[in-house]
């Protein structure tokens, strides 16, 4: 499969190497092919990644995965021929944080950036997932001990089943789909939760677990 990945951040640089590690080819989209996080990256990353522009691993990857700041995820977007997001899955892992200590959401309550991505770009496939734990939990649940959960929502439930898939291939065995991409607003609103317990218990790997009769 090939990947577009936008984003050179953390998120975007565990992502991306966690798809090559799984056998992929990776493209890193960013701002200019020339960035140095980017040419960082596909020298550890090896034959199977290249980098280039937002555009051009837009029109790289079979699906695509938005790492970008939450705030300016639309603006990346935006910047796009929009016929190279056209019926394939975008996978948003963005979260509207703001710049306050902890940040707070710029969206939120009626609101989420999935729905606003979906709503903006109707022929994509938005799906909402792995926005709710730490970038290196993400492509290896085994570092929290125990068992815990990844949230994952769309309207396309062909799009939510493929994801899925790449999901058990990074190891989460307890995904539980919330429905369509309205319910980003509550995974993305988890994140103040999330931030606070990162500042409390001073390491990342943690996660969410929800626990019924």
């Amino acid at each position: 499969m090939k990947y577009g990945v936008f984003g050179t951040g953390m998120v975007g640089d565990a992502l991306a190497s966690g798809l090559v590690k799984l056998g992929n080819e990776v493209m890193m989209g960013t701002r200019t092919a020339e960035h140095e996080k980017a040419i960082a990256w596909q020298r550890r990353a090896g034959a199977k990644g290249h980098i280039g522009t937002f555009q051009e691993a837009a029109r790289y990857g079979e699906v695509l995965l938005n790492c970008t700041q939450g705030a300016f995820s639309l603006d990346v977007l935006r910047s796009l021929d929009r016929k190279d997001l056209a019926g394939k899955i975008l996978i948003d892992i963005a979260n509207p944080l703001d710049n306050g200590m902890p940040p707070g959401l710029t969206i939120c309550n009626t609101d989420s950036l999935g729905e606003s991505i979906q709503r903006e770009f109707p022929d994509a496939k938005v799906v909402k997932t792995l926005n709710t734990c730490n970038c290196q939990v993400m492509i290896d649940p085994g570092r929290v001990k125990g068992e815990h959960d990844m949230f994952i929502c769309g309207n396309d439930q062909g799009a939510k089943e493929k994801v899925k898939g790449l999901l058990r291939e990074f190891g989460w065995k307890s995904i539980i789909d919330l429905g369509d991409i309205t319910n980003a607003r509550a995974t993305e609103q988890l994140l103040p939760l999330w931030l606070r317990l990162y500042i409390m218990y001073g390491t990342p790997d943690f996660n969410f677990k929800i626990v019924r009769n």
